[in-house]
């Protein structure tokens, strides 16, 4: 019998907490859409003041924020966009770009630490003179951090240098921040300063942060008055939106604190893990918020820190052949009431937020170790 439950599906599963309740409960609302809602104003300033840029706009969902960003930049049907083959715009966000924006990808390959090669982006940027022929190039999207990669940082001083390049050539810059903070913490690096280059970002309310919904696209005034008509378009046009917005402005001030506490369980949690029989880490590629955990059986990879509360991130690669497969161990955790997501076959998530507590932690340890030797060794159980 399952005596407790602990979520480790992902980040987006957290609950509003009783202080974002009330606010939403209490939140002082007008219609958004006629731009008279004074808890969304006040959101959106606020993150358009920590991104360093002249305006902002809350939109329902993240894959939203970039296709907007996307369709603003690229408002020729047939434009070009230069990203990552592994990028999150490209593989996870329904191919909305090229259905909806009627903007064409061409990707380039993402390096393990997540960046594109910049001789690579340069490279593929179209010759005007082969307008005739070609689409034209008229963007640059990155992703900071890069999810694929293992949640990899991009330093200010690479997204400078691509940003560089887009002014070379007339392009723009926009780039993924879902998780932006991410990046600010494990570089040290102030949020803005990462986004300086940028002619776009947006950036999640709902993953690390822990509100219950939504995105803010950042930019210049110019930027987010033309998104305001996409976001309509697309559905995305809210009116008393100032009730999630209120959640959302809970959810700044509330988790920050917490940012520390959330760092030592993802430390226990990794020291765990190296305990465990057959278990290392591999030091050398530890970089400040990623642990690759290698075993003959498993591979464990990626610790990934998000700005306001933690995002531990663990993917379980089984070897062939292994009795440890990642539906046997899902299952099997299951039974513990641990709940993981399962990844691309043969792999499984599991993702620590602000509403794991240490003891939450302990228990996911001893329930693993548990279900690896009832996997491994059935015939003792």
């Amino acid at each position: 019998m399952v005596i407790r439950s602990v979520d480790l599906r992902s980040d987006t599963v957290t609950r509003p907490t009783d202080a974002m309740r009330e606010a939403m409960a209490s939140a002082e609302v007008d219609d958004d859409i006629l731009g008279y809602d004074p808890t969304a104003r006040h959101l959106e300033e606020e993150m358009a003041k920590m991104m360093g840029k002249e305006a902002a706009l809350f939109v329902p969902s993240g894959t939203m924020g970039n296709l907007i960003c996307v369709m603003v930049h690229c408002d020729v049907r047939g434009s070009e966009v230069i990203l990552g083959d592994n990028s999150h715009i490209h593989v996870y966000e329904n191919g909305g770009i090229s259905t909806i924006g009627g903007v064409h990808p061409k990707t380039i390959k993402n390096e393990e630490d997540g960046t594109m090669d910049l001789r690579a982006i340069e490279a593929a940027i179209r010759d005007p003179k082969g307008s005739t022929f070609y689409p034209t190039t008229r963007l640059i999207c990155l992703e900071n951090t890069h999810a694929n990669s293992g949640g990899r940082c991009l330093s200010a001083e690479y997204t400078d240098r691509v940003g560089e390049i887009a002014k070379r050539h007339g392009l723009k810059l926009h780039i993924d921040g879902a998780r932006l903070f991410n990046a600010s913490i494990a570089l040290g690096v102030p949020v803005h300063r990462l986004v300086e280059a940028a002619d776009s970002v947006s950036v999640c309310l709902s993953k690390g942060l822990g509100a219950p919904v939504g995105t803010v696209i950042v930019g210049s005034l110019s930027l987010i008055e033309k998104a305001k008509t996409l976001r309509k378009t697309l559905g995305g046009g809210m009116r008393q939106i100032g009730v999630l917005c209120a959640a959302a402005l809970v959810a700044l001030q509330e988790n920050l604190p917490k940012l520390q506490s959330d760092h030592k369980k993802a430390k226990l949690l990794a020291e765990g893990l190296n305990q465990m029989k057959g278990i290392r880490i591999n030091v050398v590629a530890v970089e400040t918020n990623m642990v690759r955990i290698v075993n003959t059986l498993v591979v464990l990879s990626t610790i990934m820190f998000n700005y306001f509360c933690l995002k531990i991130q663990i993917f379980m690669d089984m070897e062939d052949g292994s009795r440890l497969t990642a539906e046997k161990l899902r299952k099997c955790l299951t039974d513990y009431g641990i709940l993981v997501l399962p990844g691309n076959s043969p792999r499984i998530r599991m993702v620590i937020h602000h509403q794991i507590t240490t003891s939450d932690v302990h228990y996911t340890l001893s329930c693993l170790q548990q279900a690896m030797q009832t996997i491994q060794e059935p015939s003792r159980n």
